[in-house]
């Protein structure tokens, strides 16, 4: 029997809107029936671990928003999914409407969508989830605001905000691990921030950003947020339109962990000196006050008004529930563990709140993959945010293929046990481990009793996989190491565990440390064999103690690592760290570094297998080279579940297969009690594509090529007397795929059948009729005055030069009525190709003019500046300044090979990563579209001729207006400015025969230039 989840978990695009999904039962595991067509709906569909207390056979729970103890009341078990799921509908329709105009958002809005939904990018592009997220934060600001049948979406909000949040408006969007919320938050600043430029007058908009994040890690990570950093994603990733970078730049962005709103001591007095300096009087203030913590944190964003916080992992920031009983616990871990959320939650929403109060907040956007509520706040351990929005859940994204798909135990050879022992590690060995802290605790030896043995066949059963995992990506070619992490309870089990793993050392009788074990698991040891320290350790141990201790590192690692720690230097001072500072690196801040940047190649954390961590590895750690993870410490939560897990859901490889999916990846997971799926599946690593930089060189500055950024254009058509020169590009062709059917066929069970046809509601129609209608909106849309009037005078010449279109076959009906071209998409599309046809036979170029970008009026081939890991063709140092061709197809190549080998061209570039665009109109969609070549020629004339070159296999539609644009209004627009060179078009169709194509134009062209 087959079984599709197993056999083709992945089902849909990362890049577009889910269409299918696997069948899940109530518990959400995955039945063996066939994919269901359609998206499926948000349904928080998450099995969690059984209860502590049950009674009979253990049975797997689905996530609840109520309870017999009363944490979780009627009010917060309103159908919050059901909300979701009407906006996620609401937003889909929206975002359906073809045209801008319709979308009832700003222009900059609109040109943010049209970038973020249709541009070519050239690294990264942005997956379906994360538009999905941007878009649904930008519809309820934008449209559903201002939109009465949608007011009770807002009210829902609000009243949760309300009785959880009060004064605070916070929006939440779920977002499985992985699924990218740092590109969500880049899409929201630039959103808000360049509609705060552009649109002052508009409340709905700021330039001021608050960023804050549990942890410092996460804080490093999140640098690229801020648009000065070299790896900012607005530049780096093409979040934003190139001209709209420099209305982002005004952007006043503060990035910051939660801690930094606790209020400090501002006096070092010893507390004697402390009760000397306060005698008999009131005690002493020294705390500083509100303002002084606000100005510390928030820095320049005082100086603003109505701010917009970000949070990520926005689960730690809640108020506690006011009147509720906290859940009863009766580990003395479980009553801490629930101490530290209060008090996290409580300092990190009371910093918002201090904000609030002295500058205002316009809102709050939650980004986390669980925005649940932790335990300790007084709701319902996993109660999910009631302000929540958005969902993209962990099934989403494992079905689209942006996480990888987690492996856990299904059966073992130990009889008699309903669930496998690794399935929940703890519940086994929980009461052997160490209770205290490795410093209160004393020196644990790994090599005694102390150690479990059920943990040590854990560690080798995961070891000897990860070994062939190891040996696998080898042989496939990929260059780093894969990561097996190991998350554990505390500091004394994490000490514990990571000595057994990688070896360690204990005072000898003579007082100098001796090795007393090198390690037990071969590719994680940080010994040789003849008991000497690695200089590089393949092992790491993180927790909190040792950051802040200062033994983290020894020299040896230092010394050996010298080149990247360098590297990372030189990376701070261009963060803005004076190079005093930089230099003097910490151990705690390399360590850091060494976490941070595990699994990337040429950086200090390249080479490591094994992470032992305590809980550092909930918060945000994004390596995705994890292929292991095994959990030693209690899971009473699916919540704390799937935040463990997530971080070995991050994909190693984004390259789409021939189907257009991702490729399947798996992370094998024991210790942890996340029932999710199982099934022994054989996954083969992809090899590494070659990465390439595409870059300007500054050699080659003489081989620079400029080009005009056109923004649209202006025409002056003759007031008296207008005609027309129709060309193959005025083609209109209509279809039943452009029109619909025309013809049905129906039929009832039995009785007569009938044929309906859409042609009997036009055949009263005359083509007079058909004519006149075309030539009126031919006139209030292409020709009116520069002051808006009607040129009435002109409606005769309009209709013939309409009917002359008409006649001359230029419109096409294939199986639909002729008429149908009065439909209004359709009829912009015929008046545009009618326009063109006048401005072609309007005497005089100069009646056309481009109209420049004001605030960035010219590109050039030296930005040029990305990678790419398509096939590449190194290009010749005399001719071209941008180091290759990105092969998209064969003929790119041939194409260079003409243009390099030609002995008239002086330079040449693709377009590619130039940002040279044509605008154009699809009917009443503007619309831009990148030229595929522009070369410099030498054609006799004293000037180089700038040739735009575009070659295509098949000619639709659309490439016909393309072409019609550049050649009728582009080309004459920019040449009539006469300040931006000379410029020619040109269009190859035969891509077998591009050299003699190319022959024939430039000895056309030298033809033209010398009869000029």
């Amino acid at each position: 029997m087959t079984k599709p989840f197993f056999e083709r978990p992945i089902l849909n695009s990362p890049y577009s809107a889910p269409t299918r999904h696997h069948a899940l039962d109530d518990d959400g595991q995955p039945l063996n029936q066939e994919p269901i067509h359609g998206r499926r709906r948000s349904a928080l569909i998450t099995p969690v671990p059984k209860p502590k207390k049950q009674r009979g056979r253990a049975r797997q729970g689905s996530l609840t928003l109520s309870d017999e103890r009363g944490l979780s009341t009627d009010s917060q078990a309103y159908a919050l999914t059901s909300m979701i799921n009407e906006i996620r509908g609401h937003v889909a329709s929206w975002r359906a409407l073809k045209n801008p105009a319709d979308w009832g958002v700003t222009p900059a809005t609109q040109r943010l969508l049209q970038h973020w939904r249709h541009h070519e990018f050239h690294g990264p592009r942005p997956f379906f989830c994360q538009v999905e997220a941007a878009e649904t934060i930008i519809w309820l600001t934008e449209v559903a605001a201002r939109q009465r049948q949608y007011a009770h979406l807002w009210r829902n909000v609000e009243g949760s905000n309300e009785s959880a949040n009060p004064g605070l408006l916070r929006l939440a969007l779920k977002m499985a691990t992985g699924a990218g919320k740092t590109t969500v938050m880049a899409m929201l600043i630039a959103w808000q921030a360049i509609n705060a430029v552009r649109s002052p007058n508009v409340k709905s908009f700021t330039k001021g950003f608050l960023i804050v994040t549990p942890g410092i890690t996460i804080r490093d990570r999140l640098r690229v947020l801020m648009p000065g950093d070299p790896e900012a994603y607005y530049s780096k990733r093409e979040l934003v339109p190139s001209d709209m970078l420099f209305d982002l730049g005004q952007a006043k962005i503060v990035l910051t962990n939660y801690h930094a709103f606790r209020r400090r001591e501002t006096s070092d007095v010893s507390k004697v000196g402390r009760l000397l300096l306060q005698g008999r009087g009131e005690a002493i203030d020294t705390i500083e006050s509100e303002g002084a913590m606000l100005q510390r944190a928030c820095g320049e964003l005082l100086r603003l008004k109505n701010v917009v916080v970000i949070n990520d992992e926005a689960h730690h920031c809640y108020r506690e529930k006011p009147g509720a009983d906290d859940e009863e616990t009766t580990a003395a871990e479980d009553r801490e563990e629930a101490k530290r959320n209060a008090e996290a939650a409580r300092l990190w929403i009371s910093g918002i709140e201090a904000l609030a109060r002295k500058v205002g907040v316009r809102a709050v956007y939650d980004l986390s993959a669980t925005p649940f509520f932790l335990r300790g706040s007084g709701y319902l351990e996993g109660t999910l945010f009631p302000w929540t929005v958005s969902d993209f859940s962990l099934i989403d994204a494992i079905e689209c293929g942006i996480v990888k798909l987690p492996r856990v135990p299904i059966a073992d050879n130990l009889p008699g046990q309903e669930v496998p022992l690794y399935r929940n590690l703890w519940e086994h060995i929980g009461k052997a481990m160490p209770k205290k802290g490795v410093g209160r605790g004393g020196t644990l030896d790994p090599l005694s009793h102390v150690f479990p043995t059920q943990l040590q066949t854990a560690l080798y059963a995961l070891y000897a996989h990860y070994e062939k995992t190891s040996e696998a990506w080898e042989r496939a070619g990929i260059d780093v190491p894969p990561v097996f992490i190991v998350v554990c309870n505390n500091t004394a089990t994490s000490k514990l565990v990571y000595e057994w793993i990688a070896g360690f050392e204990r005072q000898g009788a003579d007082g100098e440390p001796e090795v007393r074990n090198i390690g037990h698991l071969k590719m994680f040891r940080n010994y040789d064999e003849n008991r000497q320290r690695l200089a590089r350790p393949n092992t790491l141990l993180i927790d909190s103690e040792q950051l802040e201790s200062g033994e983290a590192l020894d020299s040896a690692f230092r010394e050996m690592a010298a080149p990247e720690i360098e590297q990372f230097k030189r990376e701070r001072i261009e963060r803005g760290v004076d190079a005093a500072t930089a230099s003097e690196t910490s151990d705690a801040d390399l360590l850091r570094e060494v976490m941070n940047t595990v699994g990337r190649k040429g950086r200090l954390g390249e080479r490591i297998r094994c992470v032992v961590s305590v809980s550092m590895l909930t918060e945000g750690w994004d390596a995705n080279t994890v292929t292991h993870i095994l959990g030693v410490r209690a899971f009473g939560t699916q919540l704390l579940c799937e935040q463990v897990v997530g971080r070995g859901l991050r994909r190693q490889s984004y390259e789409l297969n021939d189907e257009g999916l991702f490729n399947v990846e798996y992370a094998d997971i024991l210790g942890i009690p996340f029932s999710f799926t199982a099934e022994p599946v054989v996954s083969t690593p992809a090899a590494p594509r070659r990465t390439v930089r595409v870059h300007a060189l500054r050699e080659r500055a003489r081989l620079e090529i400029e080009f005009p950024r056109v923004e649209g254009y202006r025409f002056d058509l003759p007031n008296e007397r207008i005609t027309a020169a129709f060309s193959e590009d005025s083609r209109l062709s209509l279809t039943p795929e452009i029109v619909g059917p025309a013809k049905v066929l129906m039929a009832g069970i039995v009785g007569e059948q009938v044929t309906l046809n859409a042609e009997d509601s036009f055949r009263t129609m005359r083509p007079s009729e058909l004519s006149f209608k075309l030539a009126k909106r031919l006139l209030e849309s292409r020709l009116r005055d520069p002051d808006g009037d009607l040129p009435v005078h002109l409606f005769g010449q309009a209709q013939r030069i309409t009917r002359e279109w008409l006649e001359g076959g230029y419109l096409e009906a294939k199986g639909v009525p002729r008429a149908a071209v009065l439909y209004p998409a359709l009829a912009e599309q015929a008046v545009e190709r009618i326009f063109l046809a006048c401005q072609r036979a309007a005497p005089g170029q100069s009646r056309i003019k481009a109209v420049i970008d004001p605030y960035n009026p010219v590109g050039s081939t030296r930005f040029v500046n990305f990678t790419t890991t398509k096939d590449v063709w190194e290009t010749d140092p005399g001719k071209c300044q941008i180091s290759h061709v990105v092969l998209d197809s064969d003929w790119e190549a041939e194409l260079a090979r003409v243009l390099e080998s030609h002995p008239r061209v002086l330079a040449y570039v693709k377009n590619q990563g130039l940002g040279f665009e044509v605008p154009y109109r699809d009917g009443a969609v503007p619309r831009r579209y990148l030229p595929d070549f522009l070369v410099q020629l030498a054609d006799g004339s004293p000037e180089a001729l700038n040739l735009v070159l575009e070659t295509k296999g098949f000619r639709g539609s659309d490439a016909q207006l393309k072409a019609a644009t550049i050649e009728n209004s582009w080309v004459p627009g920019v040449n009539a400015l006469g300040r931006y060179g000379r410029w020619a078009f040109a269009e190859f169709r035969d891509v077998f025969a591009i050299e003699s194509a190319f022959d024939q134009l430039v000895n056309g062209l030298i033809r033209d230039a010398v009869i000029a």
